[in-house]
C-alpha cells in the first residue's frame, strides 16, 4: 500500500477551489454546466490518490469501493446522457441492468482504465446536451424530465458519490497512517 501523508495541506493540494468567480455571473445554462463539471471533476478526483490495490478496498458493507464509485458515475453518465437524451437503448450501451451491477469490478478495471472511461462518457454527455435546450424534455420512468432537471440530479448524484469518495480515501489515508507509525 502507496503511504499517503494525511495533512491538513495534503487536503488543499486535493481539493483546490474548483468553482471561479465566472460562474457566478454566467446565464443559467452556463451554471449549470459548470456545476456539473465541478462534480465531475471531484469524482475523477477520487481516484487520483490511490492505486489500483486501494481503489478497490472495500471499507463499508455495500459494493461501494473508490473504484466502484467512479465506475458507477459512468453508469450514471451513460443512462442519463447517452440513453435517455440520446436515445440509445441501455442494452446497446452496454451497461448493467441494475443500479448494483454497476459498481462491480471486473479484472481489466484499474485507476486508469476506469478514471478514462469515466472522462471520455462524461465528454460524450457533453456533446449529447449540447445539442438540446434546457426545456427539452426526455423519458424517465417517473415521467418526463427536461434537461435542466437532469443537470440537477447529476450535480446532485455526483456531488453525493463523490462525498462518498472522499471518506473511503480519507479511510485509506488514515490506515496507511496508522500502518506507517513507529
Amino acid at each position: 500500500m502507496r503511504r499517503i501523508a494525511s495533512t491538513p495541506s495534503h487536503r488543499r493540494r486535493l481539493r483546490p477551489s474548483l468553482i471561479r468567480v465566472e460562474t457566478f455571473v454566467t446565464g443559467e445554462r452556463a451554471t449549470l454546466e459548470r456545476m456539473l463539471d465541478v462534480q465531475r471533476e471531484e469524482v475523477a478526483r477520487i481516484l487520483s490518490v490511490v492505486d489500483d490495490s486501494e481503489a478497490r478496498a472495500h471499507l463499508v458493507p455495500s459494493l461501494t469501493t473508490p473504484l466502484g464509485l467512479v465506475k458507477h458515475a459512468t453508469f450514471v453518465e451513460r443512462v442519463w446522457f447517452h440513453s435517455r437524451v440520446a436515445g440509445v437503448p441501455r442494452a446497446e450501451l452496454g451497461l448493467p441492468d441494475t443500479v448494483d451491477e454497476s459498481f462491480t469490478l471486473d479484472g481489466a478495471d484499474t485507476v486508469e482504465t476506469v478514471r478514462e472511461d469515466f472522462l471520455a462518457a462524461c465528454e460524450r454527455s457533453r456533446e449529447i446536451a449540447a445539442a438540446h435546450s434546457l426545456d427539452d424534455e426526455f423519458p424517465w420512468h417517473q415521467g418526463p424530465v427536461s434537461l435542466r432537471f437532469i443537470y440537477g440530479h447529476m450535480i446532485a448524484e455526483l456531488a453525493r458519490h463523490a462525498g462518498h469518495g472522499d471518506i473511503l480515501v480519507e479511510q485509506l489515508m488514515a490506515g496507511a497512517a496508522i500502518a506507517a507509525a513507529p
